[in-house]
């Protein structure tokens, strides 16, 4: 019933309030599906466990450094290689600059909530994934303009707090009280071993269907931007997902390099790998255009974000049976 009313609300809440926020229309589908996979591993949230990760913090210093001092810069070294060189008979050079202004954005804006379902799928830490997305949603606030600016010379972008707050509303806020207090029940009336090993694995499959859900969701909403570009999708496709592998590694393998446990340094490079792309979004449509060549390059980011975090979710469960 939680699930349902998380999910409802988050729905109807968003529904009535992206459009008016100028985000695209398939953003304002995916909060019920959001819901139901990022519930689950809310529920498993300790807060005893948050005040430790304070005693560890080398998965946190990890993503910072990751996502603020590489992570953008990398982004728009690799589209500028194949946008303006190794593509350039494919594409003119006008285009490719507001591409790479595109990929910028996603560059710039690291970590979405996405995270928490990959730190699900490879049995993260709940509580020291929700301090890793917390403080980089908190470095947003401070270093997004400037990079952007910097990297593109554009002078008169902003963070769009509405954007921001209500992801964190709907994606975090609303499933962590939720989880919290269904945790918080559940073990006062039938105890913690009843609360680990019957009530939590109720919800296996909730993140299994919630991901599948997105992916209909995202490809169907879409389904004219790529029928109408297929050549370009593909062309901004590939630095956009040799981005997403080249960090992830470089996350996932500083972790190991640290010998921090597969339950910070998986999620770690998740946390790394992924982009917020409700907000990268969002900036691409209030500077160029909701049908602008850099929207449709955030829109790619988007389309290739799901397929390839599973691939580097497998990478990491691999990486942790050897």
């Amino acid at each position: 019933m939680v699930v349902g009313v998380l999910a409802g609300g988050s729905f109807l809440l968003s529904r009535k309030r992206l459009e008016s926020w100028k985000l695209t229309e398939f953003l304002s589908r995916l909060p019920s599906s959001f819901g139901v996979m990022i519930y689950p591993m809310m529920m498993k949230v300790d807060f005893q466990s948050i005040k430790q990760v304070g005693k560890n913090p080398k998965g946190l210093f990890v993503t910072w450094i990751v996502n603020w001092l590489i992570k953008p810069f990398s982004m728009y070294g690799i589209a500028y290689l194949f946008l303006f060189i190794i593509f350039k008979a494919f594409i003119e050079p006008e285009l490719a600059t507001e591409y790479l202004a595109g990929a910028v954005l996603l560059g710039a804006a690291p970590c979405t909530v996405m995270v928490f379902v990959w730190s699900t799928l490879t049995k993260g830490n709940p509580a020291y994934t929700v301090v890793q997305v917390a403080t980089n949603d908190l470095i947003i606030l401070i270093a997004f303009v400037p990079i952007v600016k910097f990297l593109r010379g554009v002078s008169n972008v902003s963070v769009p707090y509405s954007t921001l707050f209500i992801s964190i509303i709907l994606f975090v806020v609303i499933p962590l009280v939720g989880g919290v207090l269904t945790r918080v029940n559940v073990i006062k009336s039938k105890g913690q071993e009843y609360f680990d090993e019957v009530f939590s694995h109720k919800f296996d499959n909730a993140t299994t269907i919630g991901l599948l859900l997105t992916l209909v969701i995202i490809f169907a909403s879409q389904a004219d931007v790529i029928l109408s570009n297929p050549l370009h999708i593909v062309l901004i496709a590939v630095p956009l997902i040799l981005q997403t592998f080249l960090i992830f590694f470089i996350a996932y393998g500083a972790c190991n390099l640290l010998k921090l446990p597969h339950d910070i340094s998986a999620p770690a490079g998740m946390v790394g790998a992924s982009n917020f792309f409700e907000l990268a979004v969002a900036v691409a449509i209030a500077l160029f255009g909701t049908t602008s060549p850099a929207a449709l390059a955030t829109t790619v980011g988007v389309l290739t974000e799901v397929p390839v975090m599973l691939i580097l979710v497998k990478i990491a469960n691999r990486n942790h049976r050897r």
